[in-house]
């Protein structure tokens, strides 16, 4: 394994594509039958069950299987691989959360609900990190059980966040969604209480509006300091009640015109929408929502951070809207949660170190048969956009890691470079673009996902858990190498004793659950 935090100049980097995408022609064009020729089929080796995985829906490769709820439209007839894979960077985590909320209740997950890579990405990693702003880059990976297949992890990393009294002063618009289906236990009076917690700790020289939503929305507090505010900041959050329908649209457009009047210079502007999304009157298309706040958010840089709430849940409208509205979304399911998203998480990362971030990872032809990545089926980005600045990133504060898992088989017996990943940024004052890489050599494969570094582990059992979660009878893996549902179980109680980790122990009770629901 290696980890690279120096920039590699442009030029390099478009003459390795220029000369992976010639090897491929080449191999493409062989007419040998052989390990030259890319096979792009898996049909899940000799783990028994007839697994077949879904097909590539970036047309990484063709696939043999149907497409299962969740995934975007198979293809029956998909390119050769072309040894790229290219996607803008997430750093949500609401999937995970409702899933875990839906055990709970005890009932497995929708699997349309469940995105691999928000289950990843719930996990604290030990990836080095930055001193400046910008990325590092650390490529690993490790054989699983299936012949020649391996998980292959690429780990981005942003600098530690700085203390509090460090950071820019914040200027958070939240969006409160005040319906009637947000009167359920554990929806507004979670986030009253939360937003109360919150109000006490933020910095004098920070500045809340509270905007309220239901058939219209309201101004209900324009943008105002913290400094001698409080106790009217605390009575606004009180007398919040629940009434009416949903009209996030119109929650969301006010909202934004509520930070724009209240905009400051030099300090972080964010809205922050608070709602179970499940949105029945104006516009609840996500598109139509973000095109009538689109100027907002482009000439302001006013980045959106959704919050979920609520068992019954709008999740595919809140990640659209995180998506496409230059933010992330998170998901509560109880006073632990909200703490730790209100109290912590957003006054913690509430700067930007990243703007436009995208991954480009190429895989070398010499060594690597056919790749998948896991997930991010809404952040693919065309591979000849990666250095197109105009086209959409994802948005990354302090703090943060990014992890992107990719089940890869090798050639048979091949050894050397296997790949090397890329990330690109915009400043986030300057616009001005940046790159750092890594790569990573077959030897640097651990030989198992389950004797490997202890996060890679983590990493590879939310990834299968995700996976199965997304296959109800677990007969449809899209992960070479996957066990059945109970042999996860104990090997996820395992790794929670081996990193005693609380987070860990908690996707461990979440796998048990699950293997006693199906």
């Amino acid at each position: 394994m290696k980890r690279h935090g120096t920039r590699r100049p442009a030029g390099v980097l478009l003459a390795l594509t220029a000369a992976c995408g010639l090897m491929v022609t080449g191999c493409s064009a062989d007419s040998d039958s052989g390990a030259r020729k890319a096979d792009t089929s898996y049909d899940g080796g000799g783990g028994g069950g007839g697994k077949a995985p879904l097909p590539a829906p970036d047309g990484t490769g063709r696939y043999e299987g149907g497409e299962r709820e969740g995934e975007q439209e198979s293809r029956d007839v998909a390119p050769e691989p072309d040894y790229l894979s290219t996607f803008a960077l997430d750093v949500d985590t609401a999937s995970y959360g409702y899933a875990r909320r839906a055990l709970d209740e005890g009932r497995l997950p929708d699997p349309s609900t469940v995105r691999p890579e928000e289950f990843v990405n719930s996990f604290r990693q030990d990836y080095p990190r930055p001193d400046g702003d910008g990325f590092t880059v650390t490529v690993d990976g490790a054989r699983t059980d299936e012949e020649d297949w391996s998980l292959v992890r690429v780990g981005l990393a942003t600098r530690t966040a700085e203390p509090d009294d460090e950071r820019p002063p914040a200027a958070l618009t939240f969006v409160i969604d005040v319906s009637g289906s947000m009167a359920e236990p554990g929806r507004l009076d979670l986030a009253q209480e939360a937003l109360g917690t919150m109000t006490d700790r933020l910095r004098d020289d920070d500045s809340v509006a509270l905007v309220t939503f239901s058939d219209e929305a309201e101004t209900v507090l324009p943008m105002t300091r913290l400094d001698g505010n409080r106790g009217e900041i605390h009575d606004a959050i009180d007398s919040l009640e629940p009434t009416d329908s949903t009209n996030l649209g119109a929650g969301v457009e006010t909202g934004y015109e509520t930070a724009v009047e209240g905009l400051r210079e030099g300090a972080t502007n964010r809205v922050v929408l608070v709602s179970d999304a499940l949105a029945n009157t104006g516009e609840t298309q996500a598109d139509s929502i973000l095109e009538r706040i689109s100027s907002s958010r482009r000439e302001h840089g006013i980045t959106l951070f959704g919050v979920g709430v609520g068992s019954d849940y709008g999740d595919a409208l809140m990640e659209q809207l995180a998506d496409r509205g230059d933010g992330h979304t998170v998901y509560v399911s109880d006073e632990e949660d909200a703490r730790e998203v209100f109290c912590e998480e957003l006054p913690r990362n509430i700067e930007l170190t990243a703007r436009d971030a995208k991954a480009q990872v190429a895989f070398d032809p010499e060594t690597v048969a056919e790749f998948r990545l896991v997930g991010y089926d809404n952040r693919r980005v065309a591979d000849e956009d990666f250095r197109d600045d105009r086209v959409d990133g994802g948005e990354v504060g302090p703090g943060h890691t990014v992890t992107a898992l990719y089940a890869v088989r090798t050639r048979p017996g091949a050894e050397g470079h296997l790949a090397t990943a890329t990330v690109r940024w915009l400043d986030p004052e300057s616009r001005t673009p940046h790159e750092e890489t890594g790569d990573v050599e077959t030897g640097g494969l651990a030989e198992s996902v389950w004797r490997a570094r202890p996060r890679l582990t983590v990493t590879a059992t939310a990834a299968y858990f995700a996976d199965a979660l997304r296959s109800p009878g677990y007969q449809d893996s899209a992960l070479p190498g996957a066990p059945g549902i109970e042999e996860l179980s104990e090997r996820a109680g395992t790794l929670a004793r081996r990193t005693e980790d609380a987070d860990v122990r908690e996707l461990a009770e979440a796998i048990r659950t699950a293997d006693g629901l199906y």
